[in-house]
């Protein structure tokens, strides 16, 4: 399917080309605008872990009727957009990445541990993608693909997807010094062999950066 993204890679969005009777996919409330043509139909994807974990329960599906549509999808961060072309393989994203998707494929949901949901950043869950067809998605900052050849280290915060090939767990980086005075403590170990895709910026330190200057009332 054609699209062009535009203005990354800080305030970008997303041009998907859909041809007539075709249907892409986008998450809830990220649709910035479309032709006239275009048809919505809201899909539910939820159910009780997605309720508990603060998720998103709809899925917006957007059909091209009478002519080929345009849809123009502006993800929440300010940020990059990625795209992989997925030709009967796998892909796995954080709950918080996925943007959009053609048909062809499958979208799932799948549950971590409970180390991988509480320290790795990526949610509670992971997105995941099979099948044949393009997938969307989004980081905070700019998003870089990184070779996992064996071993790759990357810190908590900063996953936006990765390759099937390629599995993490959480390890400790250095000694119990470090977890509480270095800024670094827990962190995710790839292995295999694929592709990591991380962005640049991580939410959590923009929030604690903020944090500094938020206005304290003090009680007389």
């Amino acid at each position: 399917m054609k699209f062009t993204i535009e203005q990354n890679p800080e305030f970008t969005w997303l041009k998907i080309l859909v041809p007539t009777q075709e249907k892409v996919f986008v998450e809830a409330s990220a649709m910035a605008s479309m032709t006239s043509n275009m048809s919505l139909k809201a899909l539910f994807r939820g159910g009780l872990r997605r309720f508990f974990t603060g998720e998103n329960l709809f899925l917006s599906e957007f059909t091209a009727t009478g002519f080929d549509g345009e849809v123009c999808i502006a993800p929440g961060p300010n940020g990059d957009i990625g795209h992989v072309e997925l030709n009967n393989e796998t892909f796995y994203l954080s709950s918080t990445s996925y943007l959009a998707h053609t048909q062809g494929l499958n979208y799932e949901t799948k549950f971590q541990r409970l180390s991988q949901g509480l320290l790795s950043g990526a949610g509670w869950f992971l997105v995941k993608m099979q099948g044949k067809g393009d997938l969307w998605f989004n980081g905070y900052g700019q998003i870089v693909p990184i070779d996992v050849h064996d071993n790759l280290v990357i810190d908590n915060g900063h996953i936006v997807g990765f390759s099937e090939g390629v599995e993490y767990d959480i390890i400790r980086l250095g000694d119990y010094k470090s977890l509480f005075f270095s800024g670094e403590g827990f962190v995710c170990r790839f292995r295999g062999s694929g592709k990591v895709y991380v962005q640049t910026k991580k939410p959590a330190a923009l929030i604690s950066w903020a944090n500094k200057y938020r206005r304290v009332e003090r009680s007389n």
